[in-house]
């Protein structure tokens, strides 16, 4: 049997992969900020066939700051927001760690993501590893692997249960009895972790897609918990068997790309940047992850070849105003000629691109008997479990580093 079509994803922070990437941009450093350069990016992504495109972020200053580049960036959901208004087929993810952040507050907001896209939106899990990130955010720094793997845990249950919290038929709407919602169709989620409680219910409906497609790296979260893991390989083999091993519904692998364009080969593209900072592990970048550099006829073989290991790729151009270009012109025309890969259709769902059903609600099957809201109006509680109170009023526990 035929394997699925290949899902594409690009990440599209910054100017791309390498730390002195902004030296190769097709616009000035101060453009780089602006609606426009995003708009345009965005666009030229959607145009190509990807599937999805990703946006990293961080409350540190990115990697360029380090080499005399742009320091600063705007928050990847309010950039996700605009793509998602600004673009009508292409999925929008933006990259949100929970390890400081409320998760109450990320619920709400890859929820509103969801419903300005219209189904469109997916959620990149990750961490803050570095004290510099607590000191940013205030707070006393989460450290070890199993810390902040069970910030990352109970973060993206809080999120999965809140958008659970309203049935999808809560909305009534209902002009002729003045009712909005249904309270019997709203429910505490009742959350108690080992550092924080949340009460909910969420403060917006019920996400177009029930739960927003959420990717993590492989590992971080148990694979019941996400949709899409994010595996890394130095090799085409090694990919395969991690995607393999993820255990969730689909796998992306992580590929850093250079190609050659007419102008130069892609090792003069690299050769050119690198003496100014190295594209490697001392700059960030992760130790085990598969690089292409060389022809876009290469990459589209290689592509076929991942096709029959994993779900799916995500690519990191090493610049993207040079390589997005050969990306939208040379590689993925060629996938879809060999169909290897499939332009999303207009009207439909990242969930339905990608394969996945859509989820119901966790609190349906019992909504004739579950304790409704104190407040039908908004419901925006974050509380101890045990703690009656009114949902408008919000209300937080927190203990050990939270």
């Amino acid at each position: 049997m035929p394997h699925p079509a290949l899902h594409l994803a690009v990440e599209i922070d910054g100017d791309g992969a390498h730390p002195a990437a902004w030296r190769r941009a097709a616009h000035a450093p101060g453009e780089l900020l602006t609606p426009r350069r995003i708009a345009k990016v965005a666009a030229v992504a959607e145009n190509a066939g990807f599937t999805l495109v990703t946006l990293d972020d961080s409350v540190l200053p990115p990697a360029s700051a380090a080499v005399g580049g742009p320091a600063g960036r705007i928050g990847a959901v309010e950039r996700a927001a605009f793509i998602a208004a600004s673009t009508s087929v292409i999925g929008v993810a933006p990259v949100l760690a929970t390890t400081y952040a409320e998760p109450f507050h990320v619920s709400t907001r890859i929820a509103s993501l969801d419903h300005v896209s219209v189904g469109r939106a997916g959620w990149v899990l990750d961490v803050e590893e570095s004290a510099e990130a607590a000191r940013a955010w205030g707070r006393p720094r989460v450290e070890g692997e199993p810390a902040l793997r069970r910030e990352a845990v109970d973060g993206l249950q809080v999120a999965r249960d809140l958008w659970d919290s309203w049935e999808d038929d809560a909305v009534i709407r209902s002009v002729a009895t003045s009712r909005y919602l249904d309270r019997e169709r709203l429910h505490y989620v009742d959350f108690e972790g080992e550092t924080y409680s949340v009460k909910g219910p969420a403060i917006v409906p019920r996400p177009p897609q029930g739960r927003p497609v959420v990717l993590a790296p492989a590992g971080l979260v148990p694979p019941g918990l996400v949709d899409v893991a994010l595996v890394e390989g130095s090799s085409p083999a090694l990919l395969g068997a991690a995607a393999a091993a993820s255990g969730a519904p689909l796998a992306f692998a992580e590929l850093e790309v250079a190609l050659d364009t007419p102008g130069e080969t892609a090792a003069e593209r690299i050769a050119d940047l690198d003496r100014f900072a190295p594209w490697d592990g001392s700059t960030g970048r992760p130790p085990g992850r598969l690089r292409y550099t060389g022809s876009a006829q290469g990459l589209a073989d290689l592509l076929e070849e991942l096709s029959a290991l994993v779900d799916g790729v995500r690519l990191h151009p090493l610049v993207l105003d040079e390589d997005l270009s050969v990306l939208s012109r040379l590689v993925l025309p060629e996938l879809f000629a060999r169909r290897v890969a499939a332009r999303p259709l207009p009207g439909t769902t990242l969930r339905t691109i990608l394969g996945l059903p859509r989820p119901e609600s966790r609190f349906a099957a019992t909504a004739a008997t579950a304790p409704s809201p104190a407040s039908a109006a908004t419901g925006s509680s974050a509380a101890p479990a045990s703690a009656a109170t009114s949902a408008t009023t919000p209300a937080t526990t927190r203990e050990g580093n939270r």
